[in-house]
């Protein structure tokens, strides 16, 4: 007599990957199974790196955020567990990716719908493939946005742009995303990895002093009137890093021996 017994099922994946490269943190939705619809646990994935991130200002420069298989994100899942760790859980955690002190690009290809909107919004730059698709469909379901798009979109692509997307549930595609703003490029999708990562190396290059300072004082100012902000520049951001001297080098010193005018 022989006995048999079911196969047992491995650990789950990870929902969300991190590899780093060369001073960048690449972050992976990683449900292709499932078009990288954003469950519980990838929140509770990315709001772990996302900590991780904070607190590494001298190790990462860039932070890039893409999604495995067809598409970036096909929006929230809502066909799985909903209980959130805490009120507005989701809604921080892209809150969060927003305020990481590092610049963050959004890598784009596929769909990029609704929640998954959201979620790229969050992100400084975007870049986009030409499959991409981007579409706010809040509204063919009778749902109203809980993750910023009513203030991310309009401040990206303009109010009435926004309410076109929102109203219509149009899908844009990574041109047009170009065109109107809401794309900082579009490049053919066998170019996608290689542009981020030249996008991403370019400011990995340059100070980061500057790009976490600039960053501080963008979403500090956001909104604010003009005097305000330019109160803001003036007497709250700090004005030279630590890498000034090794990055002026013989500039540097050549004005130090160089007589004063007049």
């Amino acid at each position: 007599m022989t006995s048999s017994s079911a196969p047992v099922a491995g650990p789950a994946p990870d929902p969300v990957l991190r590899e780093d490269r060369d001073s960048v943190a690449v972050l992976t939705l990683n449900r292709p199974e499932k078009r990288n619809a954003l469950d519980i646990a990838t929140f509770v994935a990315l709001e772990a790196h996302l900590a991780d991130l904070e607190t590494q200002v001298d190790e990462i420069g860039v932070v890039v955020v893409r999604g495995a298989g067809p598409c970036f994100s096909a929006g929230a899942d809502i066909s799985g567990p909903t209980r959130s760790p805490r009120p507005h859980f989701q809604a921080s955690v892209i809150e969060r990716l927003a305020n990481l002190p590092q610049p963050v690009i959004a890598s784009v290809h596929g769909y990029c719908v609704t929640g998954g909107l959201e979620l790229a919004l969050a992100a400084d730059l975007i870049v986009a493939a030409e499959s991409a698709r981007f579409a706010d469909t809040h509204a063919r379901f009778a749902l109203a946005a809980n993750w910023g798009l009513t203030q991310r979109l309009p401040r990206r692509i303009g109010a009435y742009r926004a309410r076109e997307m929102m109203f219509t549930n149009r899908e844009v595609g990574g041109r047009e995303a170009e065109q109107i703003g809401l794309a900082t490029r579009c490049v053919p999708d066998a170019d996608l990895e290689t542009e981020t990562a030249t996008l991403a190396a370019s400011i990995v290059g340059g100070s980061w002093f500057s790009h976490q300072e600039h960053k501080r004082a963008l979403l500090r100012t956001d909104g604010v009137p003009l005097a305000a902000g330019l109160a803001d520049e003036q007497y709250r951001m700090r004005k030279v890093g630590p890498d000034f001297a090794e990055r002026a080098g013989d500039r540097f010193e050549d004005s130090k021996r160089r007589p004063p005018a007049g």
